[in-house]
């Protein structure tokens, strides 16, 4: 954890002083408890899955639909912390499925389920097909499991949200801020509570993680040397899900308290802190074409190719925010954790609306992008798209 607190810019954990303050109390409420993780072997789902396994859960299941993730995470767990008195038992299912229906029917008894499934990228409202995938995930299986789990009587249900949820400026954040509605509606019925987090470094997928393949492969590295982030290690992000499963009240968001002025980094920054940890001097190319030759010969000479560039994709924030002026804030209970307070409200005819339409959609099996977005835009007036008609998928 130290090399990746350095990577980012830090020298302390963050969530320290909160996990000693509460820590008793979240080892005996753990420890007595049973536990479902959704979307378990993804970065923050094994993260999280982790911090309940260290502290001996009567039970632990785990579901993801990624089978080898799965069996990493078994043997992670295995080799870093070994057995746990209680049942441990994960399951390679898709929570869309009647499959995955069967099983929740089977048992289901849980005292505490924590849904950490979600499409994060970005890059996935490129076309209508994935970005209709991405409702699905992020809102339609949310809503699904929290019913469910309301039916079986659980104490308690967390899902995670994102910090692009405030104030929105792309789908995957809005697809968050219309899942955060629908949870509104369903705190009538059952305890809930969330987060928002900034972005974790070298989870799978991350810009940051790819620096890692990049390295294995020798291909140059790319960066963005425009955009400042919040980040969170994989233990902080686990720890913080944790923390706000357990001790948050009914409706709350729990978000990190980062600083401004401490806190942020340039991705073109860790790149440059990245390659020195690898033994390698930074070399800045000016093209996609010159990093890409340079690669076959720099390395052997300590170098590496590195190409910065200002970003121009759809749907990226010029800043970030975890919170908005209209949330009332508890910034006291905790040192390092902020919470979003919230009231129960929510328009339901909207809600209905928005489930009618996708399901008309799906019917009559053909949908486009302006339609969805301009859905969204009636479930989040204001909601600020950028389209640059630019994404990821085409830079290096």
């Amino acid at each position: 954890m130290n090399d990746i607190l350095h990577l980012i810019g830090r020298n302390e954990a963050l969530f320290c002083d909160d996990i000693q303050k509460f820590g008793k109390e979240l080892q005996n409420i753990v420890s007595s408890s049973t536990f479902l993780v959704i979307g378990g072997a993804g970065s923050i789902g094994q993260a999280v899955t982790k911090e309940i396994f260290k502290r001996n859960p009567k039970k632990l299941h785990v579901v993801d639909i990624s089978e080898n993730n799965m069996v990493e995470l078994v043997r992670d767990l295995r080799s870093s912390l070994g057995y746990i008195d209680g049942e441990f038992k994960t399951f390679a299912l898709d929570i869309g499925s009647d499959i995955y229906d069967a099983f929740i029917g089977a048992d289901g008894k849980y005292d505490y389920i924590l849904n950490l499934s979600a499409l994060k990228h970005v890059r996935s409202e490129k076309d209508p097909f994935t970005l209709m995938r991405m409702i699905d995930v992020n809102i339609f299986n949310t809503d699904k499991t929290l019913r469910q789990a309301i039916d079986k009587g659980t104490k308690k249900y967390f899902c995670v949200s994102t910090d692009k949820a405030a104030n929105p400026v792309n789908m995957m954040g809005a697809s968050k801020r219309i899942m955060e509605m629908f949870l509104m509606r369903r705190s009538l019925e059952i305890p809930l509570s969330t987060a928002r987090f900034a972005n974790v470094a070298f989870s799978d997928g991350s810009l940051l993680h790819g620096f890692n393949q990049r390295i294995q492969k020798r291909q140059p590295i790319v960066a963005p040397n425009d955009i400042k982030r919040y980040f969170v290690t994989p233990q902080e992000s686990g720890e913080l899900c944790l923390m706000s499963s357990i001790f948050g009240e009914n409706r709350d968001i729990f978000f990190p308290k980062l600083s401004e002025a401490l806190h942020l980094i340039s991705f073109a920054d860790i790149a440059v802190k990245y390659l020195e940890k690898m033994g390698y001097e930074p070399y800045l190319c000016k093209s996609e074409e010159e990093a890409r030759e340079l690669a076959k010969t720099l390395p052997q000479k300590g170098q590496w190719p590195c190409l910065f560039t200002p970003s121009d994709t759809t749907g990226e924030k010029d800043f970030e925010e975890f919170f908005t002026e209209n949330e009332l804030l508890d910034m006291e209970r905790f040192e390092n954790i902020g919470v979003i307070k919230n009231e129960p409200v929510f328009d339901d005819a909207l809600l209905n609306d928005f489930e009618k339409t996708i399901r008309e959609y799906r019917n009559r099996g053909s949908w486009t992008k302006e339609e969805i977005v301009s859905l969204f835009h009636k479930m989040i007036p204001g909601f600020g798209h950028k389209e640059t008609g630019k994404y990821l998928d085409e830079k290096m």
